[in-house]
């Protein structure tokens, strides 16, 4: 019996390339995107594989309730939360509708459904959960001179490396994965919808990204950073959290007493 997969933005460059690979290795896929002519494209250049369309907005209330249903209701062995939008721009000018459209889709999306896939696969005592997620995420220290600040953005980044690493710990034991991948630039059309022309800047194929992904996976790790050379300095990155997190006391710091 065909594993099924659901990926989210599944019409163009991440997703795409989930979507591609998953065939390819024999899953049943639903796809989900707001554009239906390239998802029904998809499809029909896939005739060997099961593949269910489902045009869906998750910047909207009604698009995360649709998908959600489906979760709740199908056997789904893996859930790609890839779906992804940006707008780079300083907080002071980014309008609410587009501040409320990254929270949707990069928050409040991925947490609900994969909250809504998690009873199925814990009743069936397995399955996979991966967050689409950035550099970004690790970005917040980066002076003013170095790069755009994308605040609302960056912190949705941050917001799935944390769910995901929590996730990952509650679910110890249970057969269910959960991981977060957090590629650098990747040649997509993701920038040109931001009006960014990054065709002369080095960029890794959205193929690549998915192949650490899935290797990242059978390698059990957690948080998978396709160009990062050097895992220990991740692990580095999470043990100075934890040191500080284990540092806390009820007692005032002392840099914070009068002096």
């Amino acid at each position: 019996m065909s594993k099924l997969a659901l990926v989210t933005g599944a019409t163009s460059g991440i997703g795409r390339a989930y979507a591609e690979r998953l065939a390819a290795d024999g899953h049943d896929l639903v796809l989900v995107g707001r554009r239906k002519d390239r998802l029904e494209e998809f499809a029909a250049s896939h005739p060997g594989t099961e593949v269910r369309t489902v045009a869906a907005d998750l910047a909207t209330p009604a698009g995360i309730d649709t998908v959600a249903a489906l979760l709740a209701a199908e056997p789904v062995d893996l859930l790609v939360n890839n779906a992804g939008v940006a707008h780079y721009m300083p907080l002071a000018e980014l309008p609410a509708e587009k501040a409320t459209e990254i929270v949707n889709v990069k928050v409040l999306a991925p947490t609900l459904l994969t909250r809504a896939v998690l009873p199925g696969m814990q009743e069936r005592g397995g399955g996979t959960v991966v967050n689409v997620a950035g550099m970004i995420a690790f970005s917040g220290p980066a002076p003013h001179s170095q790069m755009p600040r994308r605040v609302v953005y960056g912190g949705s980044l941050a917001y799935l490396v944390t769910m995901s690493q929590t996730l990952a710990a509650e679910l110890e034991g249970t057969g269910i994965a959960v991981q977060v991948v957090c590629p650098g630039v990747v040649a997509t059309e993701f920038h040109e919808r931001q009006g960014l022309d990054l065709s002369g800047v080095p960029r890794m194929t959205a193929e690549d990204v998915v192949t650490a992904s899935l290797r990242g996976l059978e390698l059990g790790e957690t948080v998978c950073a396709p160009g990062v050379e050097d895992a220990g300095l991740l692990d580095a990155v999470f043990q100075a959290d934890l040191a500080a997190f284990g540092a806390q006391s009820t007692e005032l710091a002392t840099r914070y007493r009068a002096a």
